[in-house]
């Protein structure tokens, strides 16, 4: 039996999560959750967006799974995904974007990896006023940090029998922050019997949209890594069905990368996907490679058949139909 850290969210991440939850159980899995709540409703009891004992959780638990989560834009609290990473330290975000037969898209067979470093770049929130005539913020690039994050994706691709890794950067204009990036990866990729080649940043953005096929495990500094993901999700059918993993040396948290839609909570109409993926992740991270790709072929069958899919993906069925209909298949 796995003890899990469950975190709904808000907006639609309670309704989402419960969905996971019950396809989770029904594939046959023993997992106990310990429910936990984060986010904006709990600034007035706790004056924070993430209590400690939601830490403590995940610390004791080691592995947590989560549903979104507001962060308000321009003001207010920082980010809860970016304050669990940094904590955490989960340097590694990783999104597998991948194709589902049955879900309209303009591309078929993609199949690639983002692996976007966590914790640092302009994420690190190193930010000032210069008076009333400007901000600046400071990009962060560090050797270990980069040498992690490439260590990770070489690893990755061993372990996958993936082709090749493309390191992703913009070294011709920062030459010394993406410059220290893009050199410790090619350090890296010398250790490895794994084919690499390396990308500016808007040149990928381009050829991931012209021949996505191309491209196999890319990995990249945290603010191309958030982009280019977002990107990539667009290709398959939107963030709706893109998984995510924040996974650090101790401590790993599974996600729906999408919002929280608040316009659409308690509506029964969210779509589940992206968080069941994320389930199917966290059972591959666990070792319960069988569950995982039962609930993997059972969502499989439910697109290809598409009677029973959600207003996003073309379909009128309800969360619970939808949900419904995965467990019919397992």
């Amino acid at each position: 039996m796995y003890k899990v850290t469950l975190i709904p969210g808000d907006g639609i991440g309670p309704e989402v999560t419960k969905a996971m939850v019950k396809v989770v159980e029904a594939s046959g899995v023993k997992i106990e959750w310990e429910e936990v709540e984060a986010g904006e409703a709990l600034i007035e009891k706790y004056n924070t967006a993430i209590p400690n004992h939601v830490i403590e959780s995940i610390k004791k638990n080691k592995i947590a799974i989560k549903g979104p989560i507001t962060t308000p834009i321009g003001k207010g609290f920082k980010s809860v995904n970016v304050t669990l990473r940094q904590s955490l330290d989960l340097y590694v975000n990783l999104r597998p974007i991948k194709s589902f037969k049955g879900i309209k898209s303009r591309y078929e067979d993609v199949d690639l990896v983002i692996v976007r470093e966590n914790t640092e770049d302009l994420y690190a929130g190193i930010e000032h006023k210069i008076g009333d005539y400007g901000a600046e913020s400071i990009k962060l690039i560090t050797k270990p940090a980069c040498e992690r994050i490439c260590e990770f994706a070489f690893q990755y691709a061993k372990n996958n029998n993936r082709e090749k890794v493309t390191g992703v950067h913009k070294a011709n204009i920062m030459k010394l922050s993406d410059g220290l990036f893009v050199n410790t990866f090619k350090e890296v990729s010398e250790k490895y019997d794994v084919s690499a080649d390396d990308l500016i940043v808007d040149a990928a953005a381009m050829n991931l949209v012209l021949n996505p096929e191309k491209y196999d495990v890319m990995v990249m500094p945290n603010l191309y890594g958030d982009i280019l993901s977002d990107l990539c999700s667009g290709l398959v059918g939107g963030l709706g069905i893109i998984p995510g993993a924040n996974i650090g040396k101790d401590y790993a948290i599974f996600e729906a990368v999408h919002g929280s839609a608040p316009q659409i909570a308690n509506q029964n109409i969210a779509n589940p996907t992206a968080i069941i993926q994320s389930a199917i992740m966290m059972l591959k991270y666990l070792g319960e490679v069988e569950y995982a790709k039962k609930i993997e072929r059972a969502l499989e069958r439910v697109f290809l058949k598409g009677e029973k899919l959600t207003v996003d993906l073309g379909g009128n069925a309800s969360t619970e139909e939808f949900t419904e209909e995965i467990i019919k298949y397992l």
